[in-house]
């Protein structure tokens, strides 16, 4: 489904509480609500050739001499703008587009067309002041050299990014003070947890201040408590520096802490751009409302916004009740139940 087929059938919501043009041309960049755009993405399509074959030895040899190509789009007239200074989730099941579009918006791919801004620059030319103001952390991949301990990593980006050693000395401090970071950096790569890992992977990626953070699932295998002190730090550090903060994550604990708006996407396509708990409400617009009794007992009712203070009234008047929680339902489910939804509604010929 394209952006006119949403636009047309009103999947593509744009709450009243989040004022946003999705169609935001190169000659116009800017919303006249939120200010210039550090990101702004036009009309953005990227495709790839794939090789297909039949399966045999035959087809192998044949595919030697003649191939056999198709183009799969992997991005799909996608347009949307982030401020300076915002904390944006960008969501989408696996295969949506989300690490290629961060990897165009980085400058690592190129656009097959459509147009890209971020701080101004056009990622796809790399240039020196370009990539001075961005960064990109895949919590995939890493950047620290395994049998050294991760200060020669810094020390190496100080030298790559041409950082004055007092810069870089107040940067470094101020990051390792936010991890919690210690005489971790003295030691071998190898020798450090997958969290003090992650914690060093952030401070190589930032000693240079970027502006602009492409985060591409940076908690990812990490525990509860490491996961927390991370939320914690880039929070922090978008708030001390103005930074804009684009990520994606399938913990979704990661964007309810961290991001008030998300984008999302499905087959590189936009389906939603707004504030979280609007797309919580439109997907699932019950409340849960979970009662403990007296008795130890545990009732769970979903109720409608609409019903909830007379549904609440009436449990109370019955008695019994020894505590009454109101919550919205977990964003996985209402991820879950978003992508669901359309997966059915594509299925119907």
């Amino acid at each position: 489904m394209g952006n006119r087929d949403l636009r047309a059938s009103g999947r593509a919501v744009k709450p009243a509480s989040v004022k946003y043009s999705p169609r935001v041309t190169s000659a116009d960049p800017i919303d006249r609500d939120r200010g210039p755009g550090d990101i702004v993405v036009d009309h953005l399509v990227k495709e790839y050739r794939v090789h297909e074959r039949a399966s045999g030895l035959v087809a192998a040899i044949g595919s030697l001499f003649r191939r056999r190509y198709t183009a799969r789009r992997a991005v799909d007239d996608l347009s949307f703008s982030i401020a300076r200074g915002e904390r944006v989730g960008f969501l989408g099941p696996n295969g949506a587009g989300k690490t290629t579009t961060l990897k165009v918006l980085s400058g690592l791919l190129h656009p097959t067309s459509g147009t890209v801004r971020v701080a101004g620059h056009e990622p796809r030319r790399r240039r020196r002041e370009f990539l001075r103001t961005i960064t990109l952390v895949m919590g995939q991949k890493q950047q620290l050299l395994w049998d050294l301990p991760p200060a020669d990593t810094f020390a190496m980006n100080r030298a790559i990014y041409d950082i004055p050693r007092k810069e870089y000395d107040e940067t470094l401090s101020e990051l390792t003070t936010l991890l919690e970071l210690d005489a971790t950096v003295r030691r071998p790569t190898r020798q450090l947890s997958l969290g003090e890992r992650m914690k060093c992977e952030l401070v190589a990626a930032l000693l240079h201040r970027p502006r602009v953070l492409f985060l591409d699932e940076p908690t990812i295998g990490l525990d509860v408590e490491m996961q927390a002190v991370l939320r914690r730090f880039v929070k922090e550090y978008n708030e001390r520096f103005s930074a804009t903060v684009l990520l994606t994550s399938h913990d979704m604990d990661d964007v309810t802490a961290l991001c008030p708006r998300v984008i999302v996407i499905d087959k590189g396509c936009l389906t939603y751009d707004g504030d979280l708990r609007e797309l919580a409400r439109r997907v699932r617009p019950h409340k849960r409302v979970i009662v403990r009794t007296v008795d130890g007992k545990e009732e769970t009712e979903l109720v409608s916004q609409a019903d909830l203070p007379r549904f609440i009234a009436q449990r109370l008047e019955r008695g019994q009740v020894a505590d009454l929680t109101v919550a919205d339902p977990p964003l996985e489910e209402v991820m879950r139940e978003l992508f669901a939804t359309r997966a059915q509604k594509e299925a119907v010929p």
